[in-house]
């Protein structure tokens, strides 16, 4: 009798994993990626699962209508460089929260560590790096910038990340970058969905516009693309209207978010 019953126990052990497990997996794969933009470059990424990721969280900013205390909840801060309105509050929230946060390798010493960050909070990185955390994956790669922190100090390499959250939507938050013909490689090998791609006053439209093309590079998955470091308080330059006329005339096929403060949106694959 038992070489019968063993097997059909075992089957319902593992009917009984796979119903556990699947209905996770579905409402992962079927549920948007939330995105709230605050200003310059803080973007706040709620993943299908409720994990958050914040970047570049410089709260004091001239625009920014929040502060450290309206971000009680963060799983992953992703520093792109050491520049202050780039790291701004990161070392603030992370204490508060708990949150990781993932910055070049140099900024813990000069940064990081002499404002109390817990070591184990600082996932020390460089381009070419990646982490995995609760599901998520965040990769590292180069930016064209500096680095450079307010207290004149080198800060490492800028860094863009890939962020693939748990339902295969991919995110490319390029941080400060010029173009690189880098972009067509990381198009190619992963495949962004999104990309958060920089856009100061001082920057030609037709900038991103190649950037666009670029992380396309055998990647049809390139659907929406967001400008950030616009500054609402420079009434002159190049405003995120003017990317999307460029973009439109480029004959793209994206459409540019141009969001607005707070405001929530959904993005899906």
């Amino acid at each position: 009798m038992r070489t019968r019953i063993v097997p059909y126990v075992f089957l319902a052990l593992a009917a009984a994993t796979i119903a556990a497990v699947v209905p996770v997996t579905a409402f992962a794969a079927g549920t948007p990626v939330k995105i709230e933009w605050f200003s310059w470059s803080i973007f706040r990424m709620t993943s299908p699962n409720g994990k958050i990721v914040l970047t570049n969280p410089f709260v004091t900013n001239p625009d920014s209508k929040v502060k450290v205390e309206d971000f009680p909840k963060v799983d992953v801060i992703v520093v792109a460089d050491g520049h202050g309105d780039e790291v701004g509050s990161a070392a603030e929230i992370a204490i508060a929260t708990g949150a990781k946060i993932i910055a070049a390798y140099e900024m813990n010493a000069v940064w990081f560590e002499p404002r109390k960050v817990p070591l184990a909070q600082v996932l020390r990185s460089n381009p070419g790096d990646w982490n995995k955390i609760d599901g998520i994956t965040i990769r590292n790669v180069n930016s064209i910038h500096g680095s450079g922190t307010s207290d004149k100090l080198y800060g490492g390499p800028a860094m863009g990340f890939f962020i693939t959250f748990e339902n295969g939507l991919t995110v490319y938050f390029g941080g400060s970058t010029a173009p690189t013909l880098d972009m067509t490689l990381w198009g190619r090998m992963y495949k962004p969905d999104v990309a958060i791609l920089q856009m100061t006053p001082n920057r030609d439209p037709l900038d991103v516009v190649e950037e666009i093309r670029m992380l396309r590079t055998n990647n049809p998955n390139l659907k929406t693309v967001i400008p950030h470091h616009n500054r609402l308080q420079v009434p002159t330059g190049t405003k995120p209207e003017d990317v999307a006329a460029a973009v439109k005339a480029a004959k793209l096929p994206v459409r540019v978010l141009i969001p607005e403060p707070g405001k929530s949106y959904d993005l899906v694959k």
